[in-house]
């Protein structure tokens, strides 16, 4: 089954909830691993640290996350780094989480979020200083039109930095590239480029100083983790699926992580940091 990105995040919603995130970090994405964090939560939080750090985010600026989910990016930040932080999502019922846990943590009027399409948001040309996406690039059908995007909305000498899957090659072995479409399509994720792509489609956009940097190492315990709490979730899936207590798309995102995990080992893909600067 190939569900739509508003199928995917509504139906998976709960998973998120249970087996991953906690209510402090609203985390939807990997964790990174090193001398700051060695425990789930904290890498998570971590995470947002690292990329904060690789594009020197200072208080005051303007942020963007383009592809915010519940909004746990956009609350580190507001609470670490002393910013006010706007976040995207398409996802109707992420905007209803981000207001909610907005209000609990006592950060509304300091977040702001926005449902639109992150390939064509409803902000002036050079509106902010920052732009973030964390594993939210890869939804889009075509890389370029996102950084085409990015680069309109940010100020001269802004910057953009993107955690996210990146292919090893195009095409890489049958073997791969059957680990990877059981990865991706679940998932709502149309394809993923290689480095070469994402490079070229920055570049041709207009921004300077591209860099990709693979951080796979970082984040591997993460990705390892999700395989095995899917890999034991498995069989009870089938069975709950089988008498129709839960959604085909929920139980396709299980199989869908374990396979993320095998593409990774099978060095299908790797785990990057892009940063980029708008000159």
């Amino acid at each position: 089954m190939k569900p739509d990105i508003h199928t995917y995040y509504s139906h998976t919603r709960f998973d998120y909830h249970v087996a991953w995130l906690n209510k402090k970090n609203l985390s939807l994405h990997f964790g990174f691993y090193d001398e700051h964090a060695d425990k789930h939560a904290d890498a998570l939080a971590n995470m947002n640290r690292v990329m904060a750090d690789a594009v020197g985010i200072a208080p005051g600026e303007r942020v963007l996350d383009a592809g915010c989910g519940m909004g746990g990016s956009c609350f580190w930040l507001a609470e670490n780094r002393g910013v006010q932080p706007v976040g995207v999502t398409p996802v109707v019922s992420q905007i209803a989480d981000c207001q909610r846990f907005a209000e609990a943590r006592g950060l509304a009027g300091k977040v702001a979020f926005v449902q639109a399409d992150y390939r064509a948001m409803p902000f002036a040309d050079a509106s902010f200083d920052v732009v973030w996406a964390c594993e939210s690039q890869c939804h889009c059908p075509e890389k370029a039109d996102f950084y085409r995007e990015v680069f309109r909305v940010l100020r001269p000498g802004g910057r953009l930095v993107v955690a996210d899957y990146v292919r090893t090659a195009r095409p890489l072995s049958v073997e791969q590239e059957r680990l990877v479409a059981g990865w991706l399509h679940p998932q709502a994720i149309p394809d993923i480029d290689t480095q070469a792509e994402h490079e070229q489609a920055a570049a041709a956009a207009g921004f300077a100083r591209v860099a990709v940097r693979d951080i796979t190492p970082n984040v591997r315990v993460s990705l390892r983790n999700l395989h095995e709490i899917c890999s034991n979730w498995l069989w009870w899936g089938k069975l709950l699926r089988f008498f129709r207590l839960i959604s085909a798309v929920r139980l396709g995102n299980v199989r869908a992580s374990i396979r993320q995990y095998e593409a990774v080992q099978a060095g299908a893909w790797f785990y990057a940091l892009i940063t980029a600067r708008k000159a």
